[in-house]
């Protein structure tokens, strides 16, 4: 194992603020822990609102000639950064494995997937694309072009730590956006290398800053007051999405708001179960099920229900658990004590109610913030673990009569991210994806996420997309020019 102090040097654990690394100017710290065994690994600068405030200034400063930059330099830097991404991918794998507590080959995976946002929109940057119309009248031409919107305040959660920072900073860079990121305070280490990367790549002083904080809600609402920041994008809880929401309503700051899903995963009568189970694994397990689009909720014909949850119990309860460096373990810790607290509380509930535990369960007893894989089955359709996002490695399976019921059990909730079927009948398969109230659907796929996608939920899973062109335009204004000639 890579001792930590190579893995990021001294600089990587400052704040990155106007092309320059520096420590908060309170001096305050937040400590880094490795969710495998509980120690401390690092610790790294904390913004104060005073800190937050000067990013802001590097970043409106930096906003001008970085908009006036032509679009192709724009996509070489970004081109750059993929590059230098991969080439550091072993390095960025292992720290990540180190502050998130992910298994190596996720960890590896992932810094693909994140370098992949640069390489994507390297190509996108190149391609906004406005429009010339005569109006119907006649009496003048109708020119839109789009610009770049302003000074961007990035928000990223834990679980995807370097992914979600390049699936925001990469259609900014492209628009032309300069960009603070605040990255989640338990994971600053993979958001500092990409800034240090982007660095490399030729990005300019002010363009990207970085600024970890355990100070969080203090330092983004002072930022969102800011008259200068025009865009919040947020990737995160419900919860707190509301509430981030309501501070951007006070300047009128476009939002882009990836919230919490509750994603049902469904399984038809005639649905090929050997494919539903691979696809299950991977909709649940991935990331130990830390992820917004999880299978959250199974549900399983009664004709079949018996015999998938046999197959998910068995398939989930022979992966093997431990540290993430350790090139056997398929399932890594969850984050912290309080989310494994919450996890096996909401499993003690159910089977209080009646749910059967087919594996799992219980906490191992070692150190660090374990929960076994776990899948229950005869779970009540009303039951509370069904209305949470688990966000972690528990499969609750419910079973239906017929498909009307199923989507409706599926649309029993405020979320709507993402969804999975399985059948093998396409045409039924399509019904019921159209009919599912989800902003993304997995039809016999478990895994559904691309750069050239459209990222995002509908009802209070959040606002507008990320990745595929559309994750460019949230960071682009429409401008109408009316003229003749």
């Amino acid at each position: 194992m890579t001792p930590v102090s190579e893995l990021i040097s001294v600089r990587h654990t400052d704040l990155y603020i106007g092309g320059s690394w520096r420590p908060a100017s309170d001096a305050q710290r937040i400590e880094v822990q490795d969710p495998a065994t509980g120690e401390m690994i690092a610790t790294v600068a904390s913004a104060s609102v005073q800190d937050a405030l000067a990013a802001v200034d590097a970043a409106a400063e930096a906003f001008r000639p970085w908009a006036a930059r032509p679009p192709r330099e724009r996509s070489e830097i970004l081109r750059e950064a993929f590059q230098l991404m991969l080439r550091d991918r072993e390095k960025l794998a292992e720290l990540m494995v180190r502050e998130n507590g992910k298994p190596l080959t996720e960890a590896r995976g992932e810094v693909t997937y994140a370098a992949e946002f640069f390489r994507w929109f390297s190509e996108e940057a190149v391609r906004n694309i406005g429009s010339v119309s005569i109006s119907p009248s006649g009496a003048n031409r109708i020119l839109v072009e789009h610009q770049p919107i302003g000074v961007s305040v990035l928000v990223t959660p834990w679980n995807f730590p370097a992914a979600m920072a390049t699936r925001k900073i990469g259609p900014a860079l492209a628009a032309g956006c300069t960009v603070v990121l605040k990255p989640a305070s338990e994971t600053p280490l993979s958001a500092l290398a990409v800034a240090d990367l982007l660095e490399q790549a030729g990005v300019p002083r002010g363009v990207v800053n970085v600024i970890p904080s355990k100070r969080s809600s203090e330092v983004v609402k002072a930022m969102l007051k800011d008259p200068r920041v025009r865009k919040l994008s947020f990737t995160g809880s419900t919860e707190v999405g509301r509430i981030l929401l309501a501070q951007a309503s006070e300047n009128v700051i476009s939002c882009s708001m990836e919230l919490g899903g509750n994603a049902p995963f469904i399984v038809l009568d005639d649905a090929d179960l050997d494919a539903a189970l691979e696809g299950a694994m991977i909709a649940k397990m991935r990331n130990t099920g830390q992820s917004c689009i999880a299978a959250n909720r199974f549900y399983a014909d009664a004709k079949v229900g018996e015999k998938f949850a046999d197959m998910l119990a068995k398939a989930m309860g022979a992966l093997s658990v431990g540290s993430g460096l350790d090139a056997a373990v398929k399932v890594g810790p969850v984050i912290n004590d309080p989310a494994r607290q919450k996890m096996l509380g909401l499993v003690e509930e159910a089977a209080g109610h009646g749910a059967r535990v087919l594996t799992g369960g219980r906490a191992p007893s070692r150190p660090g913030y374990f929960v076994p894989p776990t899948v229950l089955s005869h779970v009540a359709p009303e039951e509370h673990i069904l209305k949470e996002e688990i966000f972690g490695p528990i499969a609750p399976i419910v079973t239906f009569r017929d498909v009307d019921q199923a989507i409706e059990y599926a649309n029993k909730t405020d979320r709507g991210l993402a969804s999975y079927v399985y059948t093998r009948d396409l045409g039924k398969g399509l019904r019921v994806a159209e009919a599912i109230e989800s902003g993304m659907v997995g039809l016999n796929r478990g895994f559904i996420s691309d750069p050239a996608a459209p990222f995002g939920g509908v009802k209070q899973s959040g606002v507008g997309r990320e990745g595929s062109h559309e994750g460019l335009l949230e960071f682009l204004e429409t401008k109408y020019i009316a003229t003749n000639w």
